[in-house]
């Protein structure tokens, strides 16, 4: 009888659990661990999307599905206003045409810098040097275009914003009236012209020389005669000397060679359509139809064969002067050499 009992007991404990509370007398016991029914791939991926024995679909019922849709929709909504009255908020505070921040607050800062037309497509290999065979017709037109390009806007005033219809001409008398742009007359270019391709044919070259923009700048002018700076050149005081009072409400600009070398092989430059840049096409303030202003030097007859380095700089008393090879301000410098 107890070997018996034993046994039973064994038994019960290898294939059925023992009976809870409540379970005598109904005769039924759970096993306590059954090895999961092993499924094929599809079998697995069928059930992962659809399981008829749960209603799940994907792993969840449709009211746990519809409970995460309500979430994140009620979500992302209250996320795309708190968005909207942040930028409404931010645009109340822009205006379009005027920078929030302005000269000595911006990252340009208050000190206008020069840059130069043509130059290559490929500034990073070749830098800011013009190379080019004079009497090679495709090489010349290869420059020229690239002035072309750089015109356009000033030649095609149709193109511009609102047709170049707020543009006028201007002079030293008549400036340009509030909210008017000073157009750009290239009819006193001289030698740089189209017709003429710009000089490039006939190895005296064309580069144009532009004054960048900061909003609201007003320069600082050199009009003194009997204030002039010692280092600037002396055809140009001699210019400014020239002058009458009026017209002296100029940014000036010089070009020369940057090493006594450089000096006897640029040879003589002419300016067009004057020796710096009008006062009256200051300051800019985001108006339609404002192109900066543009000096076209000509280089009459440069040394050919020989790398001709060249500096162009901007004088006023608020613009910042320094030559560094990486980091310029107030000039800008360029190569040339003509085979």
């Amino acid at each position: 009888m107890i070997l018996f009992a034993g046994l039973d007991v064994h038994s019960a404990g290898r294939g059925r659990r023992r009976p809870r509370h409540g379970d005598e007398g109904n005769g039924t016991y759970e096993l306590p661990y059954r090895k999961p029914e092993e499924l094929s791939r599809w079998d697995a991926l069928r059930l992962g999307i659809y399981n008829p024995s749960t209603n799940e679909i994907f792993g969840r019922t449709c009211a746990s599905w519809g409970g995460l849709a309500v979430f994140y929709t009620i979500f992302y909504i209250v996320l795309a206003a708190f968005f909207a009255i942040c930028m409404k908020g931010m645009l109340h505070t822009i205006d379009p045409k005027v920078p929030y921040f302005t000269q000595d607050y911006s990252l340009i800062g208050s000190s206008p810098g020069l840059g130069f037309r043509p130059i290559s497509h490929d500034v990073e290999k070749e830098g800011s040097l013009i190379w080019y065979v004079a009497k090679n017709e495709t090489n010349v037109k290869v420059w020229t275009d690239r002035i072309e390009d750089f015109l356009k806007p000033y030649k095609n005033q149709s193109s511009l914003p609102g047709g170049g219809r707020n543009q006028v001409q201007c002079d030293a008398s008549n400036p340009a009236p509030k909210g008017k742009v000073c157009a750009m007359n290239m009819d006193n270019w001289g030698m740089c012209q189209g017709a003429t391709s710009y000089g490039y044919s006939r190895s005296s070259p064309c580069v144009f020389v532009k004054l960048n923009k900061i909003y609201g700048w007003v320069p600082e002018y050199y009009n003194d005669t009997n204030d002039l700076p010692a280092e600037m050149p002396d055809n140009l005081k001699t210019f400014i000397q020239t002058r009458p009072p009026k017209e002296r409400n100029t940014v000036w600009v010089s070009c020369e060679g940057e090493n006594s070398a450089d000096k006897e092989n640029i040879g003589k430059i002419q300016m067009y359509p004057t020796m710096g840049i009008p006062g009256y096409y200051f300051p800019y303030e985001n108006q339609e139809g404002y192109l900066s202003p543009v000096v076209a030097i000509y280089l009459v007859r440069p040394t050919p064969k020989v790398l001709i380095n060249v500096e162009c700089r901007a004088w006023a008393k608020n613009i910042n002067y320094r030559r560094h090879n990486t980091l310029r301000e107030g000039s800008v410098h360029f190569e040339l050499m003509i085979d």
